[in-house]
């Protein structure tokens, strides 16, 4: 080869190496109770945009029942594992907007990372995946510019601003702001469990579209009692001490496996037990809702 080339490839190395290597822009998922009748979603959207043209931004879900922290919770649960790690999730439902709850970047032991109030909207990740770290956001350097006087909207000024600028690699997760105890504001809930031929747990969510009632006892715990098709199993709901139903239902594989209207018990797509009524809405029909307050119990019926 030419040495006049070989020059002039060494030179064009030498100026391509003095430039650094361009920062991975990781995905920013984002979730609020804003809807998004009004501009509060696009703001925080305009906000990760202007820190970097480049980040994936995505939605989780803006229509989370208005103060529902619980209902968070469980949306980030149901979500973030599907997510690569150092993906960056912002979720604001925060009902003490402005008061003194701190706001912190949770980072699991997955290597996902939770910008969020520290109000027990991570409490299921945290269990889930693993508490690494914890950081309380230093808002003297990591809040939007022009934003000091604003109490009411750390969705945009804060949150959308720390999470995309982490998703950029603007700044590192220590720059977020000083180390907390590797612990955050944990939700109390029944947790799964086996007490002697009974399961019990919680119905952390409903099914919404088909009024389907998702449970936290996952195939784990349920192949304790050592299930097949076609067994029965009794069930009982109860909110905050009360029955609210109780009945027979048959263990099936899905949900065209019983007729039209019948109920089944089913394993859902995240490999929990629910309960459903072949297209017909269970919840509604026996008045069943979801959260920390209630719990079910089920029980295989003997031959």
């Amino acid at each position: 080869m030419n040495n006049r080339y070989v020059s002039a490839l060494l030179i064009l190395c030498a100026v391509f190496s003095a430039f650094p290597a361009h920062a991975a822009e990781h995905a920013l998922v984002l979730q609020t109770d804003f809807g998004t009748k009004d501009g509060a979603v696009a703001a925080m959207h305009g906000v990760a945009f202007g820190v970097s043209a480049k980040i994936p931004i995505h939605d989780l879900s803006h229509e989370n029942t208005p103060y529902n922290i619980w209902e968070a919770a469980y949306r980030l649960k149901q979500t973030a594992s599907f997510w690569p790690a150092g993906t960056v999730f912002v979720s604001v439902i925060d009902p003490g907007v402005g008061t003194e709850r701190k706001s912190v970047v949770l980072k699991t032991k997955s290597g996902h990372f939770f910008v969020s109030p520290d109000n027990g909207t991570l409490t299921l990740v945290a269990e889930e995946l693993g508490i690494e770290t914890v950081r309380e956001i230093d808002e003297t350097k990591n809040r939007r510019p022009g934003s000091e006087k604003s109490y009411t909207f750390h969705g945009r000024d804060v949150y959308a601003y720390v999470g995309a600028r982490l998703a950029a690699e603007v700044i590192t997760y220590a720059e977020v702001g000083p180390v907390l105890p590797a612990t955050v504001v944990m939700l109390p809930y029944e947790r799964p469990r086996l007490e002697g031929a009974e399961l019990v747990g919680t119905i952390p969510y409903l099914d919404f579209q088909y009024g389907n009632i998702w449970t936290n006892l996952d195939d784990t715990l349920f192949a304790r009692l050592q299930p097949k098709y076609g067994d029965r199993f009794h069930v009982r709901i109860i909110q905050a001490g009360k029955t609210i139903y109780t009945g027979e239902i048959p263990y099936a594989r899905t949900f065209g496996d019983v007729p039209e209207g019948a109920p089944l018990l089913y394993l859902n797509s995240l490999m929990n037990v629910a309960l459903a009524l072949n297209q017909g809405d269970f919840a509604r029909k026996h008045g069943i809702s979801y959260g920390a307050d209630w719990s079910v119990r089920v029980e295989k019926i003997k031959p």
